[in-house]
């Protein structure tokens, strides 16, 4: 009996040990479980801060290369703005037509300052008579506001005009001064529309060649390079006798290199 009890407390005193130490290797192993978690979660952390960080770089790119296009853009525009300026002018200088009272390419300059200047007006606004007295009164109201440099009365008018009067020879002629008017203010989509109109309503107008002109250099300064280079061709290869097809020629020739 007394043996029996020796060697039982002997193999609990062994016992005890292990489950101890089990005990310990286990409060070891979730220690290290629950370190290499939080540095794992750290690692994800810091991987998450550098793309983050990569992403506002590109961004800060994007941005810049975005307000570098606008102000290429910007230049391009202003480029067309003065060239197609001295253009018309060497065209005025050369010896071009007379000033017209319907603003067209050949009046040397831009066709709204050789207005203001106080060109003469015929009677039918360009060659086109009208057989209403008072479509023909209330377009000379209106191209009065272009001679004033009123540009948006003029616009005003020149629309009502068009509302008012749809059948009246002079609609080409007001739907030229739309386009003119709505470029000066840089309405640039409103005023393609406007010389489109001229082209594709009006076939026989003699503002058809200008309006073309014109619609090119609108499709540049909108940089649309193809669609501009296209129109300027087609006024040359279709009016190739006017001042407009000179015109076109030359800003060809400018921009071509």
């Amino acid at each position: 009996m007394k043996h029996s009890l020796i060697r039982l407390c002997g193999a609990g005193a062994l016992v005890l040990p292990l489950s101890v130490w089990a005990s310990a290797q286990t409060g070891s192993f979730y220690n290290q479980a629950s370190t290499d978690s939080g540095s794992g979660n750290l690692q994800i952390f810091n991987r998450l801060q550098s793309q983050e960080q990569d992403i506002n770089q590109l961004r800060g790119q994007i941005e810049e290369l975005r307000h570098q296009l606008e102000q290429q853009t910007k230049l391009s525009q202003q480029r067309y703005l003065d060239l197609e300026e001295r253009l018309s002018s060497s065209q005025g200088n050369g010896g071009a037509s007379s000033s017209s009272d319907d603003g067209s390419a050949s009046a040397g300059s831009d066709p709204i300052t050789q207005a203001a200047s106080g060109g003469s007006q015929s009677s039918s606004g360009g060659g086109s008579a009208s057989s209403s007295s008072d479509a023909q009164g209330a377009y000379q109201a209106a191209f009065s506001h272009v001679q004033k440099r009123e540009f948006d009365q003029a616009i005003s008018a020149f629309e009502a005009f068009n509302r008012d009067y749809p059948q009246s020879d002079l609609n080409g002629n007001a739907w030229y001064w739309l386009g003119e008017l709505y470029s000066a203010k840089s309405q640039l989509d409103k005023s393609a529309s406007a010389f489109n109109r001229v082209v594709s309503d009006y076939p026989q107008s003699n503002k058809v060649p200008d309006a073309m002109y014109k619609l090119g250099l609108v499709y540049a300064r909108q940089g649309k390079g193809s669609e501009s280079q296209s129109m300027l061709k087609k006024v040359i290869g279709e009016h190739s006798d006017s001042d407009a097809a000179g015109l076109a020629r030359e800003f060809m020739q400018k921009t071509s290199g």
